[in-house]
C-alpha cells in the first residue's frame, strides 16, 4: 500500500491511497477458505464445495470488503502518523470508470485541514466580571419567605385582607371546569378582583373572569386544572365557592427559628441572619457571574481570533455527514449556523493544548465528591464522611455518560480559572436585579 498527499493550499489537501494485489490477496483467500469450510450448497458435502464456485458466489463481495478495510485502516494510520489535524472526515472523491475487476486500485480523499493561529487572552479592553450580591429588598423578601415557611395557618371567619389564603372550588359547567384549590389573594393581578373577597365567609360565592386573573397564565392553568392550550386566551366567568379561610401567621425571628435554619448557635441575631442570607446568595450568584464571564470571554475570543476555514470542504462534508443527505443550499445554511461554534471549538482546543489543561482521574474523583457533597447538603447531610463520598463518586464514574458530563464541567472550570488568571478583567459588584437589567435587558 502506498499513500501520498498533495497540499492544495493551507486548508485543503488530497490524499491518494494505492492498493496492490499483494496487499489484499492473502486476506481475501483466507476469508474465502473459511467460507468454503462452512458453506452449505445443495449437492455438495459441507467443506467440499469447489473453490471456483465459492469465488464465483462470494469473491467480489469479499474483495470489496477486504479492500475497504485495508483502505480505512491505512488512511487512519496515515493521518495519525503524519499528525494531520483534520476537520470533519476525509471525503472520497468520485472516480469515473472505477473497475473492481482490476487487480490494483487507487482511491483519493479530500481533507479539510485545521488552520494555524494564535490565541491572545490579554485584551486591551477589560471584560466585566460581575460580582453579584443580594440587595436589601431581596434579603427582606427572603426573610419574609422563611417566616411564612416556618409560620402557621390560623383559621378565620371572614376574609379581612389581601394576605389571607382562601380555599375553595372553581366552577364553570359550560367549560367543564371544576377545580378545588387554594388562592393567595396577593397573587391575583387586579385589585378589583382581590377586593371581591374582602368580607366574604365560608360558603360565599365570588364570581370572577378568567381573563387577566393572574399575571402569569400558568398560574391560572394550575388553579383551574386545565391544559396548556385551553388556558391561553381563556375568557369566561367562573364561580369560586369558599370552603376555608386562613391567615398565614409569620414565624418569630427568634433563636428557635435560627437554630432550625442553621444549626444550634450558628446564627444569634437578625443582623447575623441577614449576613448569612447574603453570604449564601452570593455563593449561588457566583455561578451566574462566572457563567456570564465564560459567555463574554467566548464572544471576545471568537471576535478577536481571526483565521480562515476550509469552507467549501466543510459544506460538502455536512451534506453527507448526517443520516439524511442535504442539498447544497441546506448544507450552506447549516454551515452558517454552526460556523461560530466550530470556530470556538478550535479556539478552545488550542487553549487546552497550549496551556496543558488536562482532566486526570484523581481530579475527576475530587470534582465529583464536591458536587455530591453540595447535593447532600441540600438534604441536610452537612458532614458526610470522606469514604462515603469516595464510594458514591466511584459509582457515579462507573457510568461513561457521567464521566463525559463531569469531564466537560471540570474542563470548563479549568478554562474559567485560566481566564481569571490571564484575561484583562474588571470586577463589578451589582445586585441581582442590576445584573439582570444590565445583561438581559
Amino acid at each position: 500500500m502506498n499513500i501520498t498527499r498533495e497540499n492544495i493550499d493551507e486548508l485543503n489537501a488530497v490524499v491518494k491511497v494505492d492498493i496492490a494485489k499483494e496487499d489484499y490477496n492473502g486476506k481475501v483467500e483466507k476469508v474465502l477458505k473459511d467460507y468454503r469450510k462452512n458453506a452449505n450448497i445443495p449437492g455438495f458435502r459441507k467443506g467440499h464445495v469447489p473453490m471456483g464456485m465459492v469465488k464465483k458466489q462470494y469473491g467480489k463481495a469479499v474483495l470489496v470488503d477486504e479492500v475497504n478495510k485495508l483502505l480505512q485502516e491505512g488512511l487512519n494510520k496515515y493521518l495519525t502518523e503524519e499528525k494531520l489535524d483534520v476537520l470533519g472526515n476525509p471525503l472520497p472523491k468520485e472516480q469515473e470508470n472505477f473497475d473492481w475487476d482490476s487487480e490494483n486500485y487507487s482511491f483519493e480523499f479530500e481533507l479539510g485541514l485545521s488552520p494555524e493561529f494564535e490565541v491572545d487572552l490579554n485584551t486591551e479592553k477589560p471584560i466585566t466580571h460581575y460580582q453579584i450580591v443580594a440587595g436589601d429588598e431581596m434579603i427582606e423578601n427572603q426573610i419574609k419567605t422563611i417566616q411564612k415557611q416556618y409560620g402557621k395557618l390560623v383559621s378565620k371567619d371572614a376574609v379581612e385582607g389581601e394576605e389571607d389564603q382562601v380555599a375553595g372550588t372553581f366552577k364553570n359547567e359550560a367549560e367543564e371546569i371544576e377545580s378545588t384549590t387554594t388562592l393567595s389573594l396577593d397573587k391575583m393581578k387586579n385589585e378589583e378582583d382581590r377586593k371581591k373577597f374582602i368580607g366574604k365567609k365560608v360558603g360565599d360565592v365570588v364570581t370572577l373572569n378568567t381573563k387577566d386573573l393572574f399575571e402569569d397564565e400558568h398560574d391560572l392553568m394550575e388553579v383551574l386544572k386545565v391544559d396548556h392550550d385551553k388556558v391561553h386566551g381563556l375568557d369566561v366567568e367562573v364561580e369560586f365557592t369558599i370552603s376555608e379561610i386562613n391567615k398565614q401567621e409569620l414565624a418569630d425571628l427568634d433563636q428557635e427559628l435560627f437554630d432550625k435554619l442553621f444549626g444550634k448557635g450558628e446564627v444569634t441575631s437578625v443582623t447575623e441572619l441577614k449576613e448569612k442570607i447574603k453570604e449564601d446568595a452570593g455563593k449561588q450568584f457566583a455561578q451566574q457571574g462566572d457563567q456570564q464571564l465564560l459567555n463574554d470571554v467566548t464572544e471576545m475570543l471568537i471576535d478577536n481570533t481571526q483565521f480562515d476555514l476550509p469552507k467549501e470542504f466543510l459544506q460538502k462534508w455536512i451534506r453527507t455527514a448526517g443520516e439524511n443527505p442535504m442539498t447544497e443550499e441546506e448544507a450552506k445554511e447549516e454551515y452558517e449556523k454552526s460556523e461560530k461554534g466550530l470556530r470556538f471549538q478550535l479556539i478552545e482546543g488550542k487553549l487546552i493544548k497550549d496551556n496543558d489543561l488536562q482532566v486526570q482521574y484523581e481530579d475527576l474523583i475530587s470534582f465529583a465528591k464536591d458536587r455530591i457533597k453540595e447535593q447532600m447538603a441540600q438534604f441536610g447531610q452537612m458532614n458526610p464522611e470522606d469514604k462515603e463520598l469516595e464510594d458514591i463518586a466511584k459509582r457515579v464514574l462507573s457510568n461513561q455518560e457521567e464521566v463525559k458530563r463531569l469531564s466537560e464541567q471540570l474542563m470548563n472550570q479549568k478554562l474559567l480559572d485560566l481566564y481569571k488568571e490571564k484575561v484583562n478583567l474588571e470586577p463589578k459588584e451589582v445586585t441581582y436585579e442590576e445584573f439582570v437589567k444590565e445583561v438581559y435587558q
